[in-house]
């Protein structure tokens, strides 16, 4: 079953710890890492949309629409979330970072079944809050755009100003680590090459 849902995948970082590299395309146990979030996230909504600031060729292989954000390197995240709500042809928005590649496939079902009349919806893994992985109505757009003109970039900022449910996955705490430095990304992979072989 998909859901009246626009998942928007936020590549748009400048992974400054990462060597500048963009991590969305960074191979990762066979495949660019975006690929991961991808098959976790696709089959459940029923549109895609890839956010990014550079190599948006090579993002448009994957058979989506790429839309670019604010650039200045100051908006961070919130501008991947303005970019994919002026987008949202349905009404939700699920976003999802691209360095998460462990994310479960639940996340999508979970948080749209918890919603339930609230505005937004976020994960928490147990010990955190995960603001990037959330499910916001596309009714929020034009507040955001006040937030951001305020000069507030803050995720959890955002969502405090909103009618905003936590959604329990404690369940599933390991599938937010995302993928920051070298030796996350060896780690990552090891733990997805882990994976697929107890799937053949």
């Amino acid at each position: 079953m998909t859901l009246p849902v626009t998942a928007v995948i936020l590549a748009g970082g400048r992974a400054t710890r990462m060597g500048g590299r963009d991590k969305g395309l960074i191979p990762l146990a066979g495949r660019p890492m975006i690929a991961w979030v991808i098959e976790a996230v696709a089959p459940w909504v029923s549109a895609v949309i890839i956010n990014a600031n550079r190599n948006v060729e090579a993002y448009r292989s994957f058979g989506y629409p790429v839309i670019g954000d604010d650039d200045t390197g100051t908006a961070g995240p919130l501008a991947g979330l303005a970019a994919g709500l002026a987008a949202c042809r349905n009404p939700w928005l699920l976003t999802v970072p691209c360095d998460t590649p462990a994310i479960p496939a639940a996340l999508p079902r979970r948080l749209a079944a918890e919603v339930d009349g609230h505005s937004a919806a976020i994960a928490h893994d147990g010990q955190r809050l995960q603001p990037a992985h959330g499910l916001l109505s596309a009714g929020v757009a034009d507040p955001l755009t006040g937030f951001m003109a305020q000069g507030d970039r803050r995720l959890h900022a955002w969502y405090a100003t909103l009618d905003t449910r936590i959604v329990d996955f404690s369940d599933h705490r390991d599938a937010f680590d995302n993928v920051n430095t070298p030796e996350q990304h060896a780690a990552m992979a090891a733990r997805l090459s882990g994976r697929q072989q107890e799937d053949q």
